[in-house]
């Protein structure tokens, strides 16, 4: 891969223009879509100038029954008699307003993001979506028992291929791999891993060991093999508190505070010298923001200089390593709320190359989608936002 060759310009970064009420609707209805009874109002700005790549875009399963006819027969005579209902995080609690935007839950009381008929009226169609990629927060990672664990892997990433990928040219998945047993990752990074609607692999940010650690190699070698993306995801359950000082009273404090657990894997990621044992390997970071970036860069940048001798495999600046095999997602945004303040924001990542575009559907981060994004950039770095920086780094 490449190394970043930081094509900002000079001096602060201009707003070309803000976000603005919206004025007509965008895209063109599918043919075969049916205008959803609970679906959001239609109208809608005019369609970005730029393509647009979704970087995050959720796909759920509806229920356990749906991985059924994947499973072997003990499996399926297991979860009847121990009433064993799949695994669940709960990273996105039924009843909390950010969990799901109006209209995306089924009219049938499945989750949001579990419809293909809605990810197409509600997100595809009305941004003009060229790519889509989606995230399948199904988390095996929590199941304790570790056959079980990666044969519902291969179920759901089975059942990705047959009820979302294939019916659906402009998607691209994401596979869920039981990271807890890297070995078994690794063998279901290879049993799909040249699918061509397959780009990466997701883990979930909240993890047993930090990623850093030499246990998750197999996982990185079978994704540089397969060529494949290695994405970071907000939430998951290991079993340990989501803080550094314990278990958290409130969603909200655990919700906000998920951004701390992402810098965590950053600094391990890059202390324990991944990218230097895998040259190839790319990591996205998904639905973690990104206005904490840049003082992290800064820190580590300063803590290496004074104490590089506690990791000699540490060749360069921790900030080359970043800009070089990492971006994010900018939903949730948890940016200032004015134009220019995230405009200073972006150039202090030193980089056009770092930031991907993902509405983070369907979960309920804003009202318009104006402020998806509200504030648009000059060219080439608003394209590369938009789009551009996805396609090169997916390889799409």
């Amino acid at each position: 891969m490449s190394t970043d060759t930081n094509t900002m310009p000079s001096g602060p970064i201009p707003v070309v223009s803000q976000a603005t009420e919206p004025n007509g609707e965008r895209g063109r209805p599918l043919p075969w879509a049916q205008t959803s009874a609970q679906a959001l109002p239609t109208e809608r700005r005019s369609a970005p100038a730029n393509s647009v790549i979704d970087c995050d875009i959720h796909n759920e399963a509806p229920s356990l029954d749906a991985l059924l006819p994947y499973l072997a027969e003990h499996w399926r005579d297991y979860i009847q008699e121990s009433a064993f209902r799949g695994p669940h995080a709960n990273d996105y609690p039924r009843g909390a307003p950010t969990s799901a935007r109006p209209g995306s839950i089924p009219p049938d009381g499945g989750p949001a993001g579990s419809r293909l008929q809605l990810v197409q009226e509600q997100v595809l169609t009305p941004w003009g979506t060229e790519i889509g990629i989606l995230n399948c927060s199904y988390r095996v990672q929590s199941v304790k028992q570790e056959d079980l664990a990666a044969d519902l892997a291969t179920a759901i990433n089975r059942w990705q291929i047959d009820e979302w990928l294939a019916p659906e040219a402009r998607l691209r998945g994401s596979l869920v791999v039981p990271s807890q047993t890297p070995a078994r990752a690794a063998e279901e990074i290879q049993r799909f891993g040249d699918h061509p609607q397959y780009v990466q692999a997701i883990l979930p940010v909240r993890s047993y060991i930090p990623y850093g650690n030499r246990f998750y190699d197999p996982l990185y070698a079978a994704a540089v093999e397969q060529d494949l993306v290695v994405g970071i995801h907000y939430g998951g359950a290991p079993g340990h508190p989501p803080t550094p000082v314990g278990w958290p009273s409130t969603y909200l404090e655990e919700h906000a505070g998920m951004a701390q657990v992402f810098q965590s894997q950053v600094i391990s990621i890059i202390a324990e010298g991944v990218f230097d044992r895998f040259p190839h390997l790319r990591v996205a970071l998904i639905e973690g923001g990104f206005a904490w970036m840049p003082s992290l860069m800064w820190r580590l940048d300063k803590e290496w200089k004074g104490l590089r001798s506690n990791t000699p495999w540490v060749r360069r600046s921790p900030s080359d390593y970043i800009r070089q095999h990492m971006r994010l997602t900018i939903q949730p945004l948890g940016a200032p709320p004015d134009p220019q303040y995230i405009a200073q924001t972006i150039e202090q990542l030193e980089s056009d190359t770092m930031l991907m575009f993902a509405t983070d559907y369907p979960h309920w981060h804003y009202d318009r989608d104006e402020e998806a994004w509200p504030v648009t950039l000059p060219e080439p770095l608003n394209a590369n936002i938009w789009s551009e920086n996805a396609r090169a780094f997916y390889r799409l």
